[in-house]
């Protein structure tokens, strides 16, 4: 079995649907932490099946703290330098297990590795390899990072060093949500965005209401190249759109419509 000497982390809530083919894909690495938020579905009963199937895995408990908290609870669980962050709609390909599993950093000045992802479209499958690729900082060395607590997206990671690029190989997020289920989730990250970008101080305008998501649009389906996906990629880069055009909507009602409830 290939050895990948490194610890994994996990934060889920009623993942069963996916969780499996995580765990699958971190076969071999040494370490697994998993955060759970109170799942009712029988996650935790699939992670102690995996557990009794010799999966490296240390389930923590522990009540919801915000996605940044909670991330940054099971970044310092982990006992192994260098820790790779998924969610559990996400795997490794066999590509990228082989270049962690050779993996070897010896320089000090780098504080992580950034992975390409790339999202499942439901309707097309896989994009092509000419579709853009994203990439994301997830192996992590545990003395030179740290999540901003402060910050209510889980995106808020610090880092003090160089991060580095692993070309070979990508995480695979298997997107196997309806439209019904999909927008929900998009409006609850507005919210959250919304919220941090009013902390900072920014405010929604004309111009930013009208552009940022014809902005997001343009570039997710020309320049990253997501008509060539047919149908599937239009979906895609509306649905990111609309997470733009949700986001600066309820900035400018947080600022502007102090009446309104909360968003």
């Amino acid at each position: 079995m290939t050895d990948i000497p490194i610890s994994a982390y996990i934060i889920c809530k009623n993942e069963r649907r996916f969780l499996g083919k995580c765990l699958d894909s971190l076969e071999g690495v040494r370490e697994i932490v998993v955060v759970d938020s109170g799942s009712t579905d029988g996650t935790l009963d699939l992670i102690r099946d995996y557990q009794q199937r010799g999966f490296p895995i240390r389930l923590f408990e522990r009540e919801w703290q915000g996605y940044a908290r909670q991330k940054q609870f099971a970044l310092e669980q982990c006992r192994h330098d260098w820790r790779l962050n998924l969610d559990a709609d996400e795997r490794l390909d066999p590509e990228l297990r082989t270049a962690l599993a050779a993996l070897r950093p010896d320089d000090p000045g780098v504080a992580a590795y950034k992975l390409y992802r790339i999202d499942w479209l439901p309707g097309f499958g896989w994009p092509s390899k000419f579709v853009h690729k994203r990439t994301v900082p997830r192996l992590m060395h545990a003395g030179r990072v740290r999540y901003d607590v402060a910050t209510a997206v889980h995106e808020g990671v610090i880092f003090d060093g160089r991060i580095e690029h692993i070309r070979a190989g990508c995480i695979l997020h298997e997107r196997l949500l309806s439209i019904s289920e999909e927008i929900p989730k998009i409006t609850n990250y507005s919210r959250l965005k919304a919220r941090a970008l009013k902390e900072k101080g920014r405010k929604a305008s004309l111009f930013s209401l009208f552009f940022n998501p014809i902005g997001r649009f343009v570039k997710s389906y020309l320049l990253q190249r997501y008509f060539l996906c047919g149908r599937a990629g239009l979906i895609y880069a509306t649905i990111l759109a609309i997470y733009v055009f949700l986001t600066e909507a309820m900035l400018y009602r947080l600022h502007d419509v102090p009446d309104l409830p909360e968003v």
